[in-house]
């Protein structure tokens, strides 16, 4: 083969090599957008479902009241590791003006109540404070270490909200208060550069410094419809 041929047959193969590499970053950012609207979708139907009975949900006193309302769809404990648990999610914290835009999370560790290995299980956890909310925009969030966490009453009981996490988890249909001591949750960096084009401070999101992506304005108006409006008072 010539010279020149040679220097255009590797041109032509780094062309089509550049090419097949754009269209695999476009494929991952596209996949990733998917997988982030459908859990979007699926947080907002497990909202739904859990406070579908009242006398089985979390009491109006005690979401009303919370700074912040995450939401984490299908956790799973990994079979073959005892203790192994991961899950992912969003949350969205109360502004002056509104709900902030919804921020990705991963959540992992912790006892999230009685598992078999494999099983999936839904978290929703309910920050009460600003103490909690400080320690949430950290982006490392130990429940347990420097936050006190409670296991959450569901149906007509009320209580008062002296810590600073409330959660719930949802197993086989079943409903009930969990404690989550010991669980970490973290900023997602690579879901809030699906949803939002680029990496944003966890703490911007929360303070609403970030407009809403397309596809979550049915989570925020269920997080709107159940814990109300309006910036929350301690």
């Amino acid at each position: 083969m010539k010279p020149i041929q040679r220097r255009a047959s590797r041109y032509i193969l780094a062309l089509a090599t550049a090419s097949l590499s754009l269209a695999s970053l476009g494929w991952a950012a596209d996949n990733s957008q998917s997988e982030v609207a459908q859990r979007l979708s699926d947080s907002t139907k497990v909202l739904n479902e859990v406070m579908s009975a009242p006398d089985k949900a979390i009491p109006a006193g005690v979401i009303q009241h919370s700074q912040c309302v995450a939401v984490f769809p299908s956790t799973i404990q990994v079979a073959v590791l005892v203790g192994a648990k991961h899950g992912k999610g969003f949350v969205t914290c109360r502004t002056s003006n509104g709900w902030s835009a919804p921020a990705p999370l991963d959540i992992s560790g912790g006892s999230w109540g009685a598992q078999l290995g494999g099983e999936s299980i839904d978290l929703i956890v309910l920050v009460t404070d600003e103490k909690g909310l400080r320690q949430l925009e950290s982006g490392k969030f130990r429940m347990g270490v420097e936050t006190s966490v409670t296991a959450g009453p569901v149906g007509g009981h009320h209580m008062t909200l002296n810590a600073d996490v409330v959660s719930y988890s949802r197993s086989r249909g079943v409903f009930a208060g969990t404690n989550i001591t010991g669980s970490s949750i973290t900023e997602d960096e690579s879901e809030a550069r699906a949803m939002y084009g680029s990496a944003l401070p966890l703490s911007d999101i929360l303070n609403g410094k970030a407009q809403p992506p397309s596809g979550s304005d049915s989570f925020l108006k269920t997080v709107e419809n159940y814990a109300g409006e309006t910036k929350a008072k301690n």
